[in-house]
């Protein structure tokens, strides 16, 4: 995905002022604080004035071209995942997000790197046994809400339901901040920062009961969340 709205993220600033974001739908002005549409054949991320983000917030034939990024933020801080299913997954960082491409018709997985958004092998029986172990963040909408998981340094996991773009604005900090071999002070100074204003803005769902619990010996590893 691409999006000039989140150019800030991925570019130096220019010095020259704050240049204005246009809607890439009717191009009028969108504002600074402006929604984003995804176009679902392309993967592409709009920017989008208020009208036309709201003109494609709803879907009723289930196959319209655009999708309209909403805006909830959700937040479990103990996320049933097992370590040995973080391995499987083939996730080397501390973070990776999820999301179903309709497209495709399946669920892909993409972390932050100085490159970029990069994709990483995805066991599909393995997703579905993580988000059955975890009902609360199942309900996400495809293309245009993820589930953004972060491995805190106990080894345990948080998990939070953002916007996509949410997601790809933390891509975008990576690599406008990352230096030398493993980021550095800034880049690490800036992701903390990114999680720390997300816990501020999302709900926060209750955490796995114990018989949820019950079912981490299936997840791999200690199943620790």
């Amino acid at each position: 995905m691409t999006t000039i709205g989140l150019r800030r993220f991925r570019e130096p600033p220019s010095g020259d002022g704050p240049p204005v974001t246009l809607c890439e739908l009717c191009a009028v002005p969108a504002g600074e604080e402006h929604g984003h549409v995804v176009n679902v054949e392309t993967r592409g991320l709009l920017c989008a004035c208020r009208a036309c983000h709201l003109l494609f917030t709803r879907d009723t034939s289930g196959r319209a071209r655009y999708r309209s990024v909403p805006r909830r933020y959700l937040h479990a801080p103990r996320f049933l995942l097992g370590t040995a299913d973080w391995d499987e997954m083939q996730i080397p960082v501390r973070t990776a997000f999820f999301f179903r491409n309709s497209a495709l018709d399946q669920t892909v997985a993409f972390y932050p790197s100085p490159a970029g958004a990069t994709e990483s092998l995805l066991p599909l029986e393995t997703w579905e046994r993580v988000l059955a172990a975890n009902p609360a963040m199942a309900d996400v909408q495809p293309d245009v809400e993820a589930l953004l998981v972060d491995r805190r340094p106990d080894g345990g996991f948080a998990c939070h339901l953002v916007p996509i773009d949410t997601c790809y604005e933390l891509v975008g900090l990576v690599r406008l901040h990352w230096k030398g071999f493993d980021g550095g002070q800034e880049a690490r100074a800036a992701i903390e920062g990114f999680f720390a204003d997300l816990r501020g803005r999302s709900r926060t769902v209750p955490p796995v009961d114990s018989a949820d619990a019950a079912l981490a010996p299936v997840l791999g590893g200690d199943g620790r969340g």
